[in-house]
């Protein structure tokens, strides 16, 4: 077994105790240890990408006890570039949170952040059901302290909605794993391809109740209609670096509908046929239409980019939607893509709101350094809505182009296009009233007291332009990166898919991969 594939979960797990109880009264040693423990995610992420590249599935039995019956993770392709997606993500992030000093606002940012990416990198790489409930639950438990990080009453209430909302899902998530373990007798993802797909029709029944059940719970957390509404509170009201860090949180619920749904439950099992699909495509197309309706109604900058999110996943979760090797290589493109666009924004938008004191759209006087803000904002912005040259230009053309079926194509492509449009518009409308019109006269700030925002930066020097602006600047030259190697990620994005649905390799190597090494 290689070890280092259980390394993205142990590293921040030990790490995060240590900062908790020694290093949360010196901000600059628990700085220290939680950039090096963050840098090493990185470097380690980058060596299990580099090995899954290779096209071999790589399993670690924890204990050394087979699987379906012990506890296993698994590394392929898809799980490394959601591993090193994260790690990328987290670097950006904690980069931003030390200059801008967000992480000296409260003790435990540092504690909370590693044992987030522990229950992040612990659900890419899980191999069981259950295990991915039990990282489920740590992305809880942490994100709710990272959520309420720095207090308010705003920020508290929204925390609040947010883990009563992932409360009812993973009830329901418990509820899922026992109907389809009473059907199949199993938790394990390789032993369920098999189970399933050898199913009675006497158990179909069970399963597709267990599938539908896991759609919703998956759904939550990637925000799917009509159970979204916890995130457009949630990300507005969240400490920004908080907020670009949860832009990898609804990728958690894509992912396991991807790896679950796709692997088990797919359109070529006789058991759920095309049943989850017939589900996903329209609540995907709904989702589509309220973020965009809510980009071009919004406010707030933070509501603009928590709608602009919600969108995002709706065009996301369409492609998934189609279970299909192509449109599934366009979705992780697009995946990859809007991860890096919504913490660019989420980043940017921490930095304009501290020069203007609060994130109401509504005539200010110029900020400091308007021209850079605005370029950047033009930047990241195109990127989101999709327009060229950028990555999600790229992103939704192939999306389009994997959604070209007679069945499919009308509702896809009005949806696709018009929800660009009107997310243009309200994005346009947006930086017009931030950057290039201005008042000499004071606003009223009793509409923006209450905000999160306000409450943030209400007393809060303003500062100069510095390094604060460098981690945004790395998220948007990402996109530029992303847009500019279109062509070998494609590639790795198409075996990726072509791993996925054929499933044979990665049931062979979970189930038969002990026995071998034993041998």
């Amino acid at each position: 077994m290689n070890h280092w594939i259980i390394a993205p979960v142990i590293l921040p797990a030990l790490l995060a105790p240590l900062i908790a109880f020694v290093m949360r009264h010196d901000i600059v040693v628990a700085r220290a240890a939680s950039a090096i423990g963050t840098l090493a995610l990185l470097a380690i992420s980058i060596g299990l990408t580099v090995l899954a590249a290779k096209g071999e599935t790589h399993v670690y039995y924890l204990g050394n006890w087979p699987a379906p019956f012990g506890i296993v993770l698994v590394l392929d392709r898809l799980s490394a570039l959601m591993v090193l997606l994260t790690a990328i993500l987290a670097v950006i992030v904690l980069l931003h949170a030390m200059i801008t000093e967000w992480d000296n606002r409260g003790r435990h940012f540092h504690a909370l952040f590693q044992f987030q990416l522990m229950g992040i990198c612990g659900a890419f790489l899980t191999g069981d059901a259950f295990n991915l409930f039990v990282f489920f639950e740590v992305l809880l438990i942490a994100s709710y302290g990272l959520m309420v990080h720095s207090g308010g009453k705003t920020r508290l209430q929204a925390g609040l909605q947010y883990v009563v909302m992932n409360l009812v899902g993973s009830t329901l998530f418990l509820f899922a794993l026992g109907t389809l373990y009473a059907a199949t007798g199993t938790l394990n993802i390789a032993d369920l391809v098999v189970k399933v797909q050898e199913s009675s029709a006497d158990d179909s029944g069970l399963i597709r109740v267990a599938a539908m059940l896991l759609l919703i719970v998956f759904g939550i957390k990637a925000a799917l209609v009509p159970l979204h509404f916890w995130l457009p509170a949630t990300y507005a009201n969240a400490p920004a670096p908080v907020a670009a860090l949860f832009a990898i949180m609804t990728k958690v619920g894509a992912y396991a509908i991807i790896r679950i749904h796709g692997m088990a439950f797919g359109p070529d099992n006789p058991a759920t046929d095309t049943l989850i699909g017939d589900w996903l495509f329209p609540l995907a197309l709904l989702t589509i239409a309220l973020g965009a309706v809510g980009v071009l109604g919004a406010r707030r900058v933070g509501p603009l980019l928590s709608y602009a999110v919600v969108g995002s996943m709706g065009t996301l979760l369409l492609a998934v939607s189609v279970f299909d090797p192509y449109a599934t290589t366009t979705a992780l493109y697009y995946l990859i893509h809007s991860t890096f666009s919504a913490a660019a924004l989420f980043l940017l938008a921490d930095l304009i709101v501290a020069r203007r004191g609060n994130d109401w759209l509504g005539l200010q006087p110029a900020t400091m350094h308007n021209g850079l803000f605005a370029a950047l904002f033009f930047v990241a912005a195109i990127g989101m809505v999709g327009m060229p040259p950028l990555s999600g230009f790229l992103g939704k053309l192939m999306i389009l182009d994997a959604l070209s079926a007679p069945e499919v194509i009308g509702w896809a492509w009005t949806a696709i296009l018009v929800a660009s449009l009107l997310s243009i518009l309200g994005f346009a409308r947006a930086g017009s009233i931030l950057f290039w019109k201005s008042t000499s006269a004071s606003m009223n700030t009793a509409d923006v007291s209450n905000t999160a925002a306000a409450q943030d930066h209400r007393s809060a020097p303003i500062p100069a332009v510095g390094f604060d602006v460098a981690p945004a600047m790395l998220a948007v030259a990402l996109l530029v990166a992303l847009a500019a190697t279109a062509g070998p990620v494609t590639s790795y994005l198409e075996a990726t898919s072509a791993q996925i649905y054929e499933s044979s390799g990665y049931v062979d190597a979970v189930l038969n991969g002990a026995s071998e090494e034993a041998r």
